[in-house]
């Protein structure tokens, strides 16, 4: 009997041999059962002319003790020569408004550059316009004046299911226009580090060095996220990757184009997290939720009656486990949303519902506090910044020709202290009124580090 199977399928391998052709003739077929093989190319003939490639240059300042000691620089006769450096990045962006040029991008391809060239697939060579960035959600639009501009429809992101395949297209490496594909893996990722707001959809198609700001369509050519981030141990793709769905990127560019910059909504409520022992005072179950350390009067949160102690554990539906999540949550969120937040005091829980309003920064005119500061502006931190663990007073206007601006003080510098005495917040700025010491030192931080801006 085995010796009759085994000749029975030795007959049938030869049959099957005998009806394929030699390997060295051998010749992918076009179709099966008369329908053609399924492929992506008449798709991405249609995706990829709107993919575009952004090379940047940024001249960053070269500090150097030496250099910077005129003494040093007139001795070696080094007067007026220039001490900066060019720094070179490439990135890619997408087309989505042909009419007006705007491509979307990654703002940390372009954030901070001096110079911007946008180049097509068609090899045409544009320069770039800036037209504002959102380092939160690390979103930037660029504009370019060009005929014959393709563009990508935007698909409503929501709509993505885990399993949903998609299609990442890019420049990484500097290699030119290369497609990668792969599925949805995740929807809804933060906590990633960094401090921005986070709602990335993750993807295991091939996202490099290069590919941030390009496109992830789905298979109907549609885009459905901006390429921005790997998670690796090594610096290369290992099937990690994540995108920034089109519908927030959509808000963001939406602002950006309209005002220049992104003005989020704001509860009016600092939180933290909650370990065992504040569960254990607040009479909690668990350790999910954020409690209310602070709520700002007149704010969203206090017109709905939350108060220092609550523990918020859910807004919208979505449950909050932690600070972080509510952080998040609230700055993905346009303004003027309206947001239902469960709420939790002394064991009972209720729904309340807040409007996220602007939030108002309490501002000081320098010259008030010093005549040597005349022509700034001093304001609050925003939530944001204060809850990275940010202190300070930042700098919101610098008049051109004051004192300080010929010290090299400038906006969005945040000033931490004054000669020795730490400055945490506006307050205590005010406090120094008409002290006026002799030597007015301020010790000011920013995107470049630490420094002292001496203001005479």
């Amino acid at each position: 009997m085995f010796v009759r199977c085994i000749r029975r399928l030795a007959a049938a391998a030869l049959v099957l041999l005998a009806a394929t052709p030699l390997a060295g003739h051998a010749a992918i077929p076009t179709s099966i059962d008369g329908q053609p093989l399924p492929s992506l190319a008449p798709m991405l003939e249609k995706v990829t002319p709107a993919v575009v490639n952004i090379s940047t240059k940024t001249r960053v300042q070269v500090r150097d003790p030496f250099f910077d000691d005129p003494v040093f620089r007139q001795f070696f006769g080094l007067q007026g020569s220039p001490r900066s450096r060019v720094e070179q990045s490439l990135g890619s962006g997408v087309i989505v408004d042909a009419a007006k040029g705007y491509i979307l991008t990654n703002n940390h391809v372009v954030g901070g550059a001096d110079d911007i060239t946008v180049t097509l697939q068609d090899g045409r060579d544009f320069k770039g316009k800036l037209v504002g960035t959102d380092p939160d959600t690390d979103v930037a639009v660029v504009q370019i004046q060009g005929t014959n501009l393709q563009a990508l429809p935007m698909a409503d992101s929501s709509q993505l299911r885990v399993g949903d395949f998609v299609v990442a297209v890019g420049d990484p490496f500097g290699l030119g226009q290369t497609v990668t594909s792969g599925i949805v893996s995740a929807l809804s990722r933060s906590g990633l580090g960094g401090s921005g707001y986070q709602n990335f959809i993750q993807t295991d198609a091939s996202i490099n060095p290069g590919n941030s700001g390009g496109a992830l369509v789905n298979l109907r050519g549609e885009l459905v996220g901006i390429n921005t981030m790997i998670l690796s141990p090594s610096g290369g793709n290992v099937g990690i990757g994540f995108a920034i769905p089109t519908n927030l990127s959509r808000e963001v560019m939406q602002q950006l184009v309209t005002n220049g910059k992104v003005n989020r909504g704001n509860l009016g409520v600092e939180t933290q997290d909650i370990n065992a022992r504040i569960a254990k005072v607040l009479g909690l179950k668990d350790n999910n939720g954020a409690v209310v350390t602070r709520v700002t009067s007149g704010s969203a949160a206090d017109s709905a009656d939350i108060q220092v102690g609550d523990v918020i554990t859910a807004l919208n539906g979505k449950p909050i486990r932690n600070a972080q999540d509510l952080r998040n949550a609230e700055g993905l969120m346009p303004l003027g949303s309206s947001v239902k937040l469960t709420v939790q005091r002394n064991g009972s829980a209720r729904d309340v519902t807040a409007k996220l309003v602007p939030e108002k920064l309490a501002t000081v005119d320098g010259g008030k506090l010093d005549a040597r500061l005349a022509g700034v502006t001093f304001s609050e931190l925003s939530q944001n910044l204060r809850a990275q663990g940010v202190g300070g007073v930042a700098v919101g206007a610098v008049r051109a020709g004051s004192h300080a601006a010929q010290a090299g003080l400038q906006a969005n510098d945040i000033v931490i202290g004054i000669g020795n005495a730490r400055i945490p917040d506006l307050r205590t700025l005010q406090q120094l009124a008409g002290v006026n010491p002799r030597q007015l030192v301020l010790v000011v931080s920013s995107d470049e580090g630490v420094r002292y801006v001496d203001i005479h």
